[in-house]
């Protein structure tokens, strides 16, 4: 997976078309968070996944990014998440806020949020 260093809003984040970790690991230039018109794609879905769910090779991947994320980036994201309606909404109906996503996800045209629960 290529690992993007984002705090980019989550909506631009949803228009990449390369599958990608996306953390809040400070602001990267404007040619890396903006790809080709031709590799845009829309997201056509939204899955909220609890960390502690994943499997444990994928788990302290996660975990390991994000001990790298300040907490500054990590709430650039999470406001990204908020003035985001529809991933907002995905986590709202799981119980879940922004507050608890540590990391994103793209692939396919699913954006995947990742919380941590406990």
């Amino acid at each position: 997976m290529r690992i993007f260093i984002a705090s980019a809003a989550v909506a631009t984040v949803c228009l990449l078309g390369t599958p990608a970790f996306v953390l809040a690991q400070g602001a990267p230039s404007q040619s890396e968070t903006t790809p080709p018109a031709e590799s845009r794609t829309a997201i056509r879905s939204i899955e909220v996944v609890d960390v502690k769910d994943l499997k444990p090779a994928i788990r302290s991947k996660v975990d390991d990014i994000v001990a790298h994320t300040s907490d500054e980036d990590l709430q650039s994201l999470r406001k990204s998440i908020d003035a985001t309606p529809a991933a907002a909404s995905a986590l709202k109906a799981k119980g879940l806020s922004s507050s608890q996503v540590v990391a994103i996800n793209i692939a396919d045209g699913v954006l995947m949020l990742f919380a941590k629960t406990a």
